[in-house]
């Protein structure tokens, strides 16, 4: 471990979103001093109240703004994906996770930033995956990889599904059961490790100053894989519902994610998220592990934020602090 000094400066891109949220916590914890933009400040007043938290208003994907935005930056961290795009031709995709990542390279590169953390994805890949998530996803691994070099110390992340409170896997597998008296079921086989979005952040905290980690690619999975159709069927009983699941033709997927968008709000399941869980998701060696991290199990998170009787929040940060984080 390198040693550090109190005052580092992070620049957290996507720090408001779902796992941003989590790992802003951690870092004011850690005693560092965090910029975090977003488009709605307003919307992000959730993190006004952490003490060492800057909000900026700012569009990320504008050079300029960029720039400014790393400017007194000692490390950028870089959080942002979209699951879903406005179009079905890869465009948004491609701008969210491509092209930014080339943007991001050169803004590090302006502000003499030496140290990046990108949050990528479990099975990304650049050019053989039908899903463009995954293939825009691998090509901003591939990117930031080519660019770096020694000047760059790069760290890079490749979670499984993650879970935790408002999350988008867990709660839409939920909006779906409620609505639906039967559940149709595409790729039921499918393999999966979730993983807590607190064990996400934490093994991003342990990485920031760890020589060990630089130029590393890590996966990230929970302590125990489910078929598609297990997960599917804990929820169910979580919630003390009668469904059926019912498993789906694979040549049914245009169909199927028509249907659930139509009946269920949030676009739930569109056609690359199909793609994109027909790969599945288990690591073939877990980085929590080699980060010390022990990774936290559906069964422990999931009943707190499924049932309003309880106070999840309140659970979770019990959970954090026996986990010493």
């Amino acid at each position: 471990m390198l040693h550090r000094h109190r005052s580092t400066n992070i620049c957290v891109l996507g720090g408001s979103g779902f796992v941003g949220r989590q790992l802003a916590g951690l870092l004011v914890n850690e005693g560092y001093s965090v910029r975090i933009p977003t488009r709605n400040r307003q919307g992000a007043r959730k993190l006004l109240v952490l003490p060492g938290v800057e909000m900026v208003q700012a569009d990320v994907h504008d050079k300029r703004s960029l720039s400014r935005l790393l400017s007194g930056s000692d490390i950028a961290i870089n959080l942002i994906g979209i699951a879903n795009e406005k179009g079905h031709r890869g465009e948004g995709f491609r701008i969210a996770h491509t092209e930014l990542s080339k943007k991001l390279f050169a803004a590090c590169q302006e502000n003499g930033i030496e140290r990046l953390i990108q949050l990528s994805t479990l099975k990304a890949n650049t050019e053989h995956s039908s899903s463009y998530y995954l293939r825009t996803k691998g090509q901003a691994e591939k990117i930031l990889k080519d660019l770096a070099g020694e000047e760059l110390h790069l760290t890079i992340f490749q979670p499984s599904v993650i879970f935790g409170p408002e999350d988008t896997f867990i709660n839409h597998i939920a909006a779906s059961l409620k609505v639906l008296p039967v559940l149709p079921l595409l790729r039921p086989k499918t393999q999966l490790a979730p993983v807590f979005v607190g064990d996400v952040a934490a093994a991003i905290v342990r990485s920031l100053e760890n020589s060990h980690t630089y130029g590393r690619t890590y996966q990230l999975c929970g302590p125990k894989a489910y078929s598609l159709s297990e997960i599917v069927a804990y929820v169910r009983d979580l919630l003390g519902l009668k469904r059926a699941i019912v498993g789906l033709p694979n040549f049914l997927s245009p169909l199927y994610a028509s249907v659930t968008n139509y009946l269920i709000p949030g676009k739930p399941f569109s056609l690359d998220n199909l793609r994109s869980m027909a790969v599945g998701g288990v690591c073939t060696k877990n980085g929590l592990n080699l980060l010390g991290v022990k990774a936290t199990s559906m069964e422990i998170v999931v009943p707190q934020y499924l049932s309003p009787k309880n106070h999840y929040q309140q659970q979770l940060s019990r959970l954090r602090r026996n986990a010493g984080r």
